[in-house]
């Protein structure tokens, strides 16, 4: 064994030795009650070494802390939308006085927190690019697993860029965060011709991305909406040119998932542009046994209406000004 082999080796297990400290220190602050002074002297350390290692704990997701208030409106809020759209509901306290970015970065860290203990091993997890997924991205929590994939729901190219750096950044974040290999998906998000795209899905290369999606134990995705305050990538970025804009107000499009686009009754089979988008199809999305959806800003609700009507998701994580005007329309 050479030295940076050893080297390698001390440091892995110099790792996980705190791990273990930050984890018997959680145990003994949180479950036990017991003062930092108390756990230091247990643990044969310095009271400031405890606190850091409370801090690992919190960091790395060994501890999640939740507040419940009994006079919040947020669990009101939740429960209403589970009876209503029938869909696990976080609601996310944000107070109407704070900007639409702040609500998103809040939003996202809460959506991170959801997210982390669904992971497991194993798993075939696809991520939808989008502004609300990379906010998400920069909150993720490090947890280890084994043999799971994170794959690209829907290509990210379009007349003016390729792509692949803004969505395999994304992917990148969630791969590391969970110890997971990344699947790109290097195609446009819309192909010029419909013919194009048939083509392209005989393509073997193709068809193993596709494969890897059909058998997704797990979806995340925000949702898309020309109107939002802060723009959806896919209006914003120049992947829509003025006639396709024109052909979605046509088909009364609200909304889209991965660039496939739905209307607000969640119909969406005759909707021209979904045949050349490079999206899932969102019958077979239904399928996949969860499906987390992410919203942050209440100009989103439209589209957001439009998704729960075609069923798309299973869990909703949204700020709570969104989820009041959800219940709002929904009681129109």
């Amino acid at each position: 064994m050479n030295a940076g082999q050893r080297e390698l080796e001390s440091s892995g297990a110099i790792g996980g030795a705190r791990s273990r400290d930050a984890l018997r220190a959680a145990q003994m602050y949180y479950l036990q009650d017991l003062t930092m002074n108390a756990i230091a002297r247990e643990l044969r350390t310095s009271r400031s070494t405890v606190s850091r290692l409370l801090s690992m704990a919190r960091e790395t997701g060994l501890v999640q802390i939740q507040v419940n208030n009994p006079s919040e409106r947020a669990p009101a809020l939740e429960q209403q939308i589970r009876l209503r759209f029938g869909v696990e509901a976080h609601v996310v306290p944000v107070a109407e006085s704070v900007s639409e970015a702040e609500a998103l970065d809040r939003v996202a860290l809460q959506a991170a927190r959801t997210i982390g203990p669904l992971v497991d091993s194993n798993a075939i997890i696809g991520i939808a690019w989008g502004s609300t997924l990379s906010a998400v991205s920069y909150h993720l929590t490090r947890k280890i697993t084994h043999g799971s994939t994170f794959v690209q729901l829907n290509g990210a190219g379009n007349t003016q860029t390729t792509g692949i750096t803004y969505a395999s950044e994304i992917l990148r974040r969630f791969g590391q965060a969970y110890g997971a290999r990344v699947e790109q998906f290097p195609v446009p998000a819309f192909f010029d011709h419909e013919e194009t795209k048939t083509a392209m899905w005989n393509e073997r290369s193709v068809k193993r991305i596709l494969d890897l999606q059909a058998r997704m134990t797990m979806a995340v995705f925000g949702v898309g909406s020309i109107a939002a305050g802060i723009p959806s990538h896919v209006y914003s970025g120049g992947y829509l040119e003025p006639e396709d804009l024109r052909e979605l107000e046509t088909d009364q499009v609200v909304g889209d998932v991965a660039t496939m686009f739905f209307r607000a009754d969640g119909s969406h089979r005759d909707i021209l542009l979904n045949r050349r988008s490079t999206g899932p199809d969102l019958d077979r999305l239904r399928t996949v046994r969860r499906r987390i959806c992410v919203l942050s800003g209440e100009s989103k609700i439209h589209g957001l209406g439009g998704a729960l009507a075609a069923g798309l998701a299973t869990d909703l994580i949204l700020d709570e000004g969104s989820a009041r005007k959800l219940i709002q329309q929904a009681n129109l």
